[in-house]
């Protein structure tokens, strides 16, 4: 099973979008939004291969996810199973210090229990291209040419990564699509681009969302 779980994002609904467009290929994909109580009524531990979060805690209105949610989380990191977290789900679990220390880049909210300055998101058109590194996804993923949205910047780095992909804006250089471990050798893919529908349905965003899911499932 690969599970879903997003947030509505003050109805802009990023996660809904994306799944409608990936859906087709991934039968085995089961997609929420805004109910966390998914968390604990299935068997993440024994029976999620893929965990997908598009969502942050505490925001849409919707409550922090429960120590029990966290907990069933947390257990299946411990597996070694990977995380695909999209847009700002590095902040699905804010509240949680292991969470926090386990995403690798993580978008810090104003009210950081760790005291870290907060990240911000300049919005305007930008590009989103693959890094030159040797890391084997880079070449699968595609260069993305994005209209205006929310841009993900000064995250946090709490775990040695790769640099995937990043975006030259006006106010710098950001990666945009990091890998990562967790501390109990699970991979985690941060992949940032992703608020309005136009990016979240964009043909190129759409086609990274599949590569990288299929690479961490292990049928790339």
């Amino acid at each position: 099973m690969i599970l879903f779980v997003a947030d509505d994002h003050y109805g802009t609904h990023p996660g809904l979008n994306t799944y409608q467009e990936i859906a087709g290929n991934y039968p085995e994909m089961k997609f929420i939004e805004n109910d966390w109580s998914i968390f604990t009524a299935v068997d993440l531990a024994k029976d999620c291969d893929l965990l997908i979060l598009n969502m942050i805690a505490d925001t849409c209105n919707l409550p922090i996810p429960d120590e029990a949610a966290a907990a069933a989380v947390r257990r299946y990191c411990e597996t070694g199973r990977p995380l695909l977290l999209l847009h700002g789900a590095s902040s699905a679990f804010w509240p949680y210090e292991w969470f926090r220390q386990a995403v690798g880049l993580r978008w810090v909210r104003g009210n950081d229990p760790d005291g870290v300055v907060a990240s911000f998101h300049p919005k305007e058109p930008y590009k989103v291209l693959r890094c030159k590194c040797r890391h084997p996804l880079v070449g699968k993923l595609v260069d993305m040419e994005l209209p205006q949205d929310e841009i993900y910047t000064a995250l946090e780095q709490t775990q040695p990564l790769w640099i995937l992909m990043d975006t030259t804006i006006s106010s710098g250089t950001f990666p945009q699509c990091t890998e990562s471990r967790t501390p109990w050798g699970g991979r985690v893919i941060n992949f940032l681009p992703g608020h309005l529908p136009a990016v979240t349905r964009h043909p190129a965003f759409v086609g990274n969302v599949k590569t990288l899911i299929d690479d961490l499932l292990g049928q790339a």
